[in-house]
């Protein structure tokens, strides 16, 4: 997907993008892929793969759930990574107050450095663990409208890393490729455990290559109970709900 191919894509859902905003696609690109030739960010590094496989595939949210368009809501994104999806959401739908969340230092100073590189406002970020952030005596435990995360964890782990997280009547919003129902069968103790009733998987496909994704959204519709998460490290051992094998 080239970047003018891009934005015909977008615009025929109904997104807009100005040059401005498309500049800022464009130096995301060549910051991400000069950056990640002395720090590992991602594997994707080719212009048309990366609007498609990181840009495109970041806004499925916002495209889908159309009040994340709109809405002046605040967003936790828990394992950003190189910024995925929240920054590609930031750049199209400046009304989010974007947080971002990442265990690795190198990652945050990437990401500082290209949030003011991009102009962008109204974004902050936290050198943390998941775990130690929404622990029950963080500031930010239940204080967002919406957490999302990106290819960070099965459903069962994640689950329990970001539903803390959102605020009671709040959405949590993973961003999931295949065997998506798996997960979820596997996930459903957890997600009732944590507060959470799933509301809707959406599933639709990459243009160009086909590929499947979903959008999982899940309702906080109870308090998370103050003893999860758990310790750092422990819902990744000990997924809640799942059998050992």
């Amino acid at each position: 997907m080239t970047p003018e191919q891009f934005r015909q894509v977008l615009a025929a859902q109904g997104l807009e993008l100005s040059d401005h905003q498309m500049e800022q696609f464009a130096q995301y690109f060549e910051f991400l892929v000069e950056t990640n030739k002395n720090l590992n960010l991602t594997a994707i590094t080719a212009e048309n793969d990366v609007y498609l496989k990181h840009f495109y595939d970041s806004l499925l949210p916002a495209l889908t759930i159309k009040d994340l368009q709109t809405e002046k809501l605040t967003l936790c994104d828990v394992g950003a990574g190189a910024g995925f999806p929240s920054i590609p959401m930031k750049i199209a739908y400046p009304n989010l107050e974007v947080t971002i969340v990442d265990s690795l230092n190198k990652r945050i100073n990437f990401l500082k450095e290209l949030a003011a590189k991009l102009g962008l406002d109204g974004v902050t970020f936290y050198h943390a663990r998941a775990e130690e952030f929404a622990g029950k005596r963080s500031e930010f435990r239940e204080s967002f409208d919406v957490v999302t995360a990106r290819a960070v964890a099965r459903m069962s782990v994640l689950s329990e890393l970001c539903l803390p997280l959102v605020k009671p009547n709040g959405r949590f919003i993973a961003l999931k490729a295949q065997k998506t129902q798996e997960e979820m069968d596997n996930a459903q103790v957890a997600i009732k455990t944590l507060g959470g009733k799933v509301s809707a998987d959406f599933e639709s496909t990459l243009p160009e290559t086909g590929d499947e994704r979903h959008i999982v959204v899940i309702d906080k519709v109870a308090v998370t109970p103050k003893k999860y998460p758990r310790k750092a490290g422990t819902p990744a051992k000990q997924p809640l709900g799942e059998v050992s094998k």
